[in-house]
This record gives structure tokens, C-alpha cells and sequence, in this order.
């Protein structure tokens, strides 16, 4: 590897850790730039989902303020995440990719509706749950659920997982959007370290007829890509952070688009 080529993966990795804190879809620039270098779509795939990681975890650092006083959301919305990444991590293996070519662009471009319209929604779930005694601290009973479902595709594909949660949040969840937007963190960055502990765990104990799903881990490119996201956590959390409500959601369905427009036309 030249040290040219390093020194993009890391950048790639700042720049993908720095849209997954503020938004999500940070995969949509580091695998399309794995696969420029010549790295395997299967390699590429699970080097840089493990690659991501750190920068979540940053990231959710960063966001530390505005996870105060969230632990029990945490604790319950964060299960939900595990068990879903879990699922779409196995029906990465074991689904063909085209089962879920049609439903990735129609989920997000349905979280993108649902972050625009989701302020006078929220309104009426809360109007309607405040008749009943008021929305729970997790949110409304759908969702625990639908928060399973957003790990699933998180598990699953990964660009723009954020976007679908911050929908679900946004709408269920009587609280700001950058409160919000720190859970996203938190439980985005669950379904991807799940998903990459089965990967490791696979690449290094081979099941048969799984060795083409799974593909071995580039550590090379992982690593570049965890340094440079653990920067980029950092810097989405304080741009993220100052970002208005309105703006925020501009960008969530800025990046909604882009996510749709590159998937489809790279399909």
C-alpha cells in the first residue's frame, strides 16, 4: 500500500465518521473508495464496517452531554438494536444481495418523508399519547419495534441507517433533535459493532458455505479507516451539535437523497 493511498483511506474514514455523527451514511464514501483501491466488495464490505466502529463510538462520546439523563432509553431502544443488527447481519450472509436491492432505496427515501413531516406527527402522537398519560420515556409502544427493523437494515446494508432512525426517534420520542440525534449515535453504533464482532468472529472460525458471504478482514484498511473516524466522530459531534433543528433535518434528508441516488445508480 503507498503511503498516498493511506493517507485517502484515513481521510475517507474522517469524512465517513464526520457524516455518521451528524447524520449516518458515512459506508456511501468509504466502501466506494476500498473498491477504487482494488480491495474485494466482500473484504471491502467487512473491513469497513469494522473500520466504522470507533468512529461510533466516538462519536456517541462527543454527543456525551445530550446522552445525560438517557440511560434507561438507552438500555431498553439499545436491545432492540442489538437484536436487529444481529438479524441483518445473518441475512447478509445468507440472502442473496438482490433480495434487498428494491426495499434499501424505498426505506430511505420513507425515512426522509418521515424526518420532514415528523415535527406535526410528533405533534399528534403526543397530543394522542398525552390523552392516554403521556409518551413513555422510550417512546410509543411501535417504537421498540421499528427501531428492531432500522437494525435490521442497519445489519443488513448500513448507508443511511440514521436517517431511519432519526425518523422513528423524531416521531416517537418526545425530546430535541440533538438528543435524538445522541441516541442515534449510541444505537447505530450498537448494530455496527455487533455486526462486526460476528464478522470477525466468522472470518476467524470459518462455517462452511459462509466463506464467500463473509471474506476475510483487511486489518490494513480497517485500521486506517477507525483512525481516521475516530477524528471525524469527534468533529461531527461539534458540528452536529451546533446545527438548528430545521438545519439538521435539511441535511439528514440531504444525505437521504444522495444515499438513494448512489445506490441506484450504482445498482
Amino acid at each position: 500500500m503507498e503511503v498516498w493511498e493511506a493517507l485517502l483511506v484515513v481521510l475517507a474514514g474522517v469524512a465517513a465518521g464526520t457524516i455518521n455523527t451528524v447524520v449516518g451514511s458515512g459506508t456511501l464514501i468509504t466502501f466506494p473508495t476500498l473498491l477504487a483501491f482494488g480491495v474485494p466488495p466482500v473484504t471491502a464490505n467487512v473491513s469497513n464496517t469494522i473500520g466504522l466502529v470507533p468512529g461510533s463510538v466516538s462519536g456517541a462520546i462527543g454527543y456525551r452531554k445530550e446522552l445525560r439523563g438517557q440511560r434507561r432509553r438507552i438500555l431498553v431502544l439499545g436491545a432492540a438494536s442489538l437484536l436487529g443488527g444481529i438479524g441483518g447481519a445473518l441475512l447478509l450472509l445468507v440472502l442473496p444481495s438482490a433480495a434487498f436491492d428494491a426495499v434499501v432505496p424505498v426505506l430511505i427515501v420513507l425515512g426522509c418523508v418521515l424526518v420532514v413531516t415528523g415535527p406535526r406527527i410528533q405533534r399528534r402522537v403526543a397530543a394522542r399519547a398525552e390523552a392516554r398519560g403521556g409518551l413513555r420515556e422510550t417512546g410509543a409502544w411501535w417504537v421498540w419495534p421499528s427501531v428492531a427493523l432500522a437494525g435490521v437494515y442497519g445489519g443488513y446494508f448500513g448507508a443511511a441507517q440514521g436517517v431511519l432512525l432519526m425518523a422513528v426517534l423524531g416521531i416517537g420520542v418526545a425530546d430535541s433533535m440533538q438528543r435524538h440525534n445522541a441516541t442515534k449515535n449510541v444505537l447505530a453504533g450498537l448494530v455496527n459493532g455487533i455486526a462486526a464482532i460476528l464478522f470477525i468472529v466468522l472470518s476467524l472460525v470459518p462455517v462452511p458455505g459462509l466463506e464467500d458471504a463473509v471474506g476475510s478482514v483487511d486489518w490494513r484498511y480497517a485500521g486506517l479507516i477507525a483512525a481516521g473516524s475516530v477524528i471525524g466522530g469527534q468533529v461531527g459531534a461539534t458540528v452536529g451539535r451546533r446545527l438548528p433543528p430545521v438545519v439538521l433535518r435539511s441535511v439528514i434528508v440531504l444525505v437521504g437523497v444522495v444515499a438513494v441516488v448512489a445506490f441506484v445508480w450504482g445498482g
